[in-house]
């Protein structure tokens, strides 16, 4: 006996919804400017970070600091954690991976090898983060999260130098030729084999058995991708690795946004239970601590305002609790995706937490209109272009201003000079 046809119908009609729901998931990467977006704020905040800390390295992480080697050692010993930094107690070896990061964190931000630095770029955060876990803050917290995301995503699809090459040797395809001979690639690939292999036999990724194994699927997989890339781009295996990178791509931008989803739920709903969120009072005292004042004259002008530090209050609490449930109403979560990154920036000046905030800004990026993005991406390259062309006038020989285009003079442009993270 077969089913009725209205049953037939609506199973049919759900066979084709699911079938549509896994081809979008797999048959691209979505999100390619969020991701982009994502990638250079998490990398240019932690760039930033360490560069200021820069002086007080030795402190922080280092060999100089209260959290001594011996300690985080037996503190690691307990918790499984991951750090090169127990490697060796070395001061050398401590002042390798603190260049190493730095160096990871500013490729990651121009996009360059992008597979291989944002690898180097977590094992350097989790490493220096690890070592000394009573030195960070939520804007830490943050990174340390961003930084094991990113690795799954396809966050240099734009914006990026790996952008840039990928469309020369496209367009190298299309004249007939095939694509510019890659050595950083390879090198780098098997650099990474070459630590890899011996921190695994050695018990030195830590105590947990998912990020040896993450570690040695990312880099088979990307010595795989290569080679077929290279030698066979036309196989099926080349499009089922694709396939696989854009489902893991589109999953971790989607664990990306209940994360921070998750942050603001937890951080609202906390501050509904206190007592100062409630009377409305609470921004009024880490505005009275001196460790939280950098300009005392502007906290204290907006602490002796009673109305204002009672919107304040009352608008964090409903923002932050609200803004998950306005993911699907694409105009309010917009109006409220302003009210956060306004409220971190007032947090960057008043609170003196930088690093904080443009974490969270960061963070926040993965909910950023595509159609805003790429409009800001345009008027960057705009202004880029302007600010090179003034530049190669400014620096012409006067030789050169004199004489007319027919002379056989080269004309210096800038459009064409340096590259844009944007372009």
């Amino acid at each position: 006996m077969s089913a009725p046809a209205p049953v037939r119908a609506h199973a049919g009609t759900a066979r084709r919804s699911l079938a549509h729901a896994v081809q979008r998931v797999t048959a691209s990467p979505l999100g390619a400017y969020q991701s982009a977006v994502v990638r250079i704020g998490v990398s240019a905040t932690y760039l930033l970070f360490l560069l200021r800390e820069l002086p007080h390295r030795h402190e922080l992480y280092g060999p100089d600091g209260p959290w001594s080697w011996d300690m985080a050692r037996r503190l690691i010993s307990n918790n499984d954690a991951f750090t090169v930094l127990m490697w060796s107690d070395s001061p050398l070896w401590f002042e390798t991976v603190y260049v190493i990061t730095l160096v990871s964190a500013a490729l990651l931000m121009v996009g360059w090898r992008t597979r291989g630095t944002s690898v180097v770029f977590m094992a350097g955060v989790l490493s220096l983060q690890n070592r000394s876990i009573f030195m960070g803050d939520g804007g830490d917290n943050v990174i340390h999260l961003m930084a094991l995301y990113v690795v799954l995503t396809r966050c240099a699809r734009v914006w990026s130098l790996d952008a840039r090459r990928a469309a020369r040797d496209a367009g190298r395809l299309v004249d007939g030729g095939g694509p510019a001979r890659d050595v950083a690639g390879p090198v780098l690939w098997a650099v990474l084999g070459c630590v890899l292999l011996p921190a695994s036999l050695m018990g030195g990724l830590g105590g947990t058995w998912w990020l040896p194994s993450l570690l040695w699927v990312l880099w088979l997989g990307n010595g795989g991708w290569w080679a077929l890339n290279r030698y066979a781009p036309g196989h099926e295996l080349r499009a089922f690795l694709d396939v696989l990178a854009n489902f893991a791509h589109n999953a971790s931008l989607l664990v990306i946004m209940a994360e921070v989803c998750l942050i603001y739920a937890t951080a609202g709903w906390y501050k509904v239970q206190g007592s100062r969120w409630q009377d409305g009072t609470a921004i009024y005292y880490p505005l009275k601590l001196d460790y939280f004042t950098p300009w005392p004259g502007l906290s204290g002008l907006l602490a002796s305002s009673a109305l204002a530090i009672m919107l304040l209050t009352y608008a964090t609490v409903i923002v932050q609790v609200a803004f998950p449930f306005t993911l699907f109403n694409r105009r309010v979560k917009n109006v409220l995706l302003v009210l956060m990154i306004g409220e971190h920036a007032g947090i960057s000046v008043l609170l003196g937490l930088p690093f904080f905030s443009m974490a969270m800004v960061a963070a926040d990026a993965v909910f950023l209109p595509t159609a805003f993005l790429v409009w800001l991406g345009h008027r960057v390259s705009f202004c880029r272009h302007r600010l090179f062309d003034r530049s190669a006038g400014r620096l012409r020989l006067p030789r050169q201003r004199r004489a007319a285009p027919d002379d056989g003079e080269p004309t210096h442009s800038g459009s064409d000079s340096g590259h844009t993270l944007v372009g």
